[in-house]
């Protein structure tokens, strides 16, 4: 199936991602529970030494050096090098007919782990992750004691060590594979793939496909449908093909395909929202034009002896809903909208006048210059038709050609301007690509 709305992060994207990662996973690090070290030992003219050795306090890491990188075929890789951590605890031993007891300090230098994050998706589109290789290793051990006898016990505190480090080792990649199954599994399974947008429209943005690792970046297909609330159907039009093109200077990029614009059209005008109306209070002061019959009495005489200078409204509305297609040249869209006309009566009820039926071409030329959205938006020649009167027949090509001068001379100037925008914006054929570079702000 092919995705309304694709998602690519790329390894910039990462590298900043990481800087919040790292700090969830130094939380979960201090998190490991050490098991209780006991075992004995032999020192020559002493004899077996007994000991029995518990952690107190979590662990303090410090992670210097991090990484999240992409594993291709399989999703992501947590890479961590050169890390220290810290633990206290206290000590039993048995010597003999001797029993001591204190405190130690236990330091771990030079810790590397290597996590590799298998992503996929489940039937419902809800992501999916998984552990697909862990391996630890840590160079360098020490460990103080401190006790009455303590001095002689970090004599031997070599037969502690080692054990310390095996422990270490193994217990890092067991909680983090025990975190991943126990904890962000279910959690993943948790979240929605479906949102409410407002009260007539929510959007599918369910997983099409498993996430996608390459090289150089990881892509996200999403179904990207809009739906009415209210009148939920099938959509009867297919997703068309939204294959990325092999860009990579940005954090991240996102391509919305003309099938997530359309199906945005097609439940909003099953929802029955795309009605506009239209008064005299809404037309901008600087425009010598009036809603009002006197007005449109010079196109329907009528008008003023049945309606004389009375306010008027305009419902627009759209007999189907509107279809959107991109291309390399922009965007362009062919409107069909029902106009009917009202006369506002002195008790505010209304009276039905005429239905016009608008059809046109409009279209938009867009580039990205300094942060914006420059470009033209362009309206072919507005075509009107009369679909019924109850003032009577009258020609509408005067009125027409009105509204083409007013839509090209005084519309589309307000229109066409500089907008804020994303640092990269291209428009290959059926979506449109957003380039951008993301700083998050914390609250």
């Amino acid at each position: 199936t092919n995705p309304g709305f694709a998602v690519r992060i790329t390894q910039a994207g990462l590298d900043y991602a990481h800087q919040l990662g790292v700090k969830v996973l130094e939380k979960e690090l201090a998190q490991l529970k050490l098991p209780d070290i006991s075992g004995d030992f032999r020192i020559r003219r002493v004899g077996k030494v007994r000991y029995n050795i518990s952690r107190g306090a979590p662990p303090a890491f410090d992670l210097p050096y991090s990484q999240i990188s992409l594993v291709p075929g399989v999703g992501l890789r947590v890479s961590i090098s050169n890390a220290f951590a810290e633990v206290d605890g206290n000590w039993r031993v048995k010597m003999h007919f001797i029993r001591d007891d204190g405190s130690f300090e236990l330091k771990v230098e030079n810790i590397y782990v290597k996590i590799d994050l298998k992503l996929g998706s489940n039937a419902a589109g809800k992501p999916t992750i998984d552990t697909s290789d862990c391996s630890t290793r840590i160079s360098n051990v020490q460990v103080h004691f401190y006790g009455r006898f303590g001095w002689l016990y970090n004599l031997f505190r070599g037969a502690i060590e080692s054990p310390f480090r095996r422990s270490l080792e193994g217990k890092v990649c067991e909680n983090v594979v025990s975190s991943v199954r126990s904890e962000l599994q279910p959690y993943l399974q948790t979240l929605p793939v479906t949102a409410r947008i407002d009260a007539m429209a929510g959007i599918n943005y369910s997983l099409v496909a498993p996430p996608t690792a390459t090289a150089r970046s990881l892509d996200v297909d999403l179904k990207g449908e809009f739906f009415s609330l209210a009148h939920r159907s099938a959509v009867p039009f297919p997703p068309p093909a939204l294959a990325l093109p092999p860009d990579h200077d940005r954090m991240v990029y996102f391509g919305a395909s003309s099938y997530f614009f359309n199906t945005a059209s097609f439940a909003y005008h099953a929802a029955g929202a795309l009605v506009f109306e239209i008064t005299d209070s809404m037309i901008p002061k600087d425009v010598e034009f009036h809603l009002k019959t006197s007005t449109f009495s010079a196109f329907v005489p009528q008008l003023e002896m049945m309606y004389p200078d009375m306010l008027m409204k305009l419902r627009l509305s759209t007999p189907s809903a509107p279809f959107l297609n991109i291309g390399p040249e922009g965007l362009s869209l062919r409107p069909v909208v029902d106009i009917q006309a009202y006369a506002i009566l002195p008790n505010s009820s209304l009276a039905p006048l005429f239905l016009l039926s608008l059809t046109g071409n409009v279209s938009a030329v867009v580039d990205v210059k300094s942060s914006h959205i420059v470009g033209s938006l362009k309206v072919g020649r507005m075509k009107l038709s009369l679909k019924h009167s109850d003032v009577g027949t009258f020609q509408v090509r005067t009125l027409q050609s009105i509204m083409n001068i007013y839509a090209s001379s005084i519309l589309l100037p307000r229109l066409n301007g500089p907008v804020p925008a994303p640092r990269f914006l291209f428009f290959p054929q059926n979506f449109l690509l957003l380039g951008a570079d993301v700083s998050y702000q914390p609250q």
